[in-house]
């Protein structure tokens, strides 16, 4: 079980712990990992990451596939 507790033993919301695992299985560093699984800890937060992203890849030019 990934910790919640805080400090030292890191943080991750409880809700998020799968998407935190699944991003240590591919590799990723413990704070990272760590960092993005908190980001979005509502469906709200994460669907406007994802508006802001979809954005983001628009301004630069980037077509959708």
């Amino acid at each position: 079980m990934v910790s919640d507790r805080g400090g030292r033993y890191g943080f991750v919301y409880r809700s998020r712990q799968k998407v935190y695992r699944a991003l240590r299985r591919k590799g990723m560093p413990k704070a990272r990992a760590a960092e993005i699984s908190n980001a979005g800890r509502t469906h709200i937060q994460r669907s406007a990451m994802a508006r802001k992203a979809a954005r983001t890849r628009q301004t630069r030019g980037r077509k959708r596939h």
